[in-house]
């Protein structure tokens, strides 16, 4: 099964976010040939959109994915990201000169081990260069056959518009989920407007609303509890109280947490009337199949309802510095 996320840029109905090396927590590394063979196995049972980003793992990510495309790149739909110095975890800033894009393309290139990025994403704004040049140099590695399809990552509505004016826009990608909605103030809509998909990435709020973390089992080091304001003492329980409707709803269905949270962004997609592919990440296998089939799900309207109150029982912004997403700056 598959879906156009834009235009003719097609897509599995969920894909698979690789920040296999970014937030993982200490006590369960996985390896190189680990994370290949998940990767693998993604691709057997049908996730054949991978998203990756220069940042992660320093690069090391898109290696990964490399090897993977070494053997299947005619059925994978490769997307990956430019735009973040530093590092994730610590200092870092958005970066957007029209030198730095080529440079960053052609690293990027070189470790996939790919003649073309299928779908290549600015991941931040940079407050010092207008998105325009930005975008623009992104469209002469279209033109130049580089690149496929342009993408934006936590753009402001007038941002999107402004670099959808030099360039055709195929995907938005921003943290979107049943307890993060504030880009469907503005953003979702211009998406819809400008006839951009959305890729939702943290749709299970990095496995809160999987049911897969609660107090105990997040050990004291993990970098959500240091990063992410919603995961340090005191939110985390308002949170996962919060998140009991998803339980309640995933009891009545049959279906996980996860596929409840999947099925409810499938939803607002319908509603809002754009295409929306959701990236989890995983480190098992078991779960890339109960995710894939979540584009199967169905949830009454009675149910998306009690879904719809979840984010405004939450506790703690979504990132530790407002102006690094959209809601910041919208």
């Amino acid at each position: 099964m598959t879906v156009f996320l834009s235009g003719n840029l097609r897509v599995s109905p969920v894909g698979l976010g690789t920040t296999m090396s970014v937030f993982s927590p200490a006590t369960e590394p996985l390896g190189p040939d680990e994370a290949l063979a998940l990767l693998h196995h993604a691709v057997d049972i049908g996730v054949t959109f991978v998203d990756t980003a220069d940042v992660y793992g320093n690069g090391a990510n898109e290696e990964l994915v490399g090897r993977l495309l070494a053997d299947r790149r005619a059925e994978v739909t490769v997307a990956t990201k430019f735009g973040i110095t530093g590092d994730l975890q610590g200092s870092r800033r958005a970066r957007g000169d029209r030198p730095y894009v080529a440079r960053c393309a052609e690293a990027s290139l070189r470790r996939l081990g790919t003649d073309i990025i299928d779908l290549y994403y600015l991941h931040r704004p940079d407050p010092n260069v207008p998105i325009e040049e930005t975008v623009g140099a992104m469209a002469e590695l279209v033109a130049a056959g580089k690149v496929g399809h342009l993408g934006v990552c936590e753009v402001t509505a007038d941002e999107l518009r402004r670099a959808h004016a030099v360039h055709a826009i195929a995907a938005v990608q921003s943290e979107w989920s049943v307890w993060s909605r504030d880009v469907e103030a503005a953003v979702v809509p211009a998406a819809a407007e400008l006839g951009a998909g959305f890729v939702p990435y943290s749709p299970l709020g990095r496995g809160l609303l999987a049911g897969t973390v609660d107090e105990h089992s997040l050990p004291a080091d993990d970098l959500r509890r240091a990063l992410m304001p919603r995961y340090r003492k005191g939110n985390l329980a308002t949170n996962l109280a919060a998140t009991r409707a998803i339980a309640a709803v995933a009891e009545e269905t049959g279906l996980t947490q996860a596929q409840v949270s999947l099925a409810w962004l499938k939803t607002k997609g319908q509603q809002y009337g754009l295409p929306v592919v959701p990236i989890p990440g995983t480190r098992r296998q078991r779960y890339l199949a109960d995710n894939l089939a979540s584009a199967d799900a169905v949830l009454t309207d009675e149910q998306v309802r009690r879904l719809d109150t979840v984010a405004g029982a939450v506790a703690g912004a979504r990132s530790r510095d407002p102006h690094w997403i959209s809601a910041g700056r919208e």
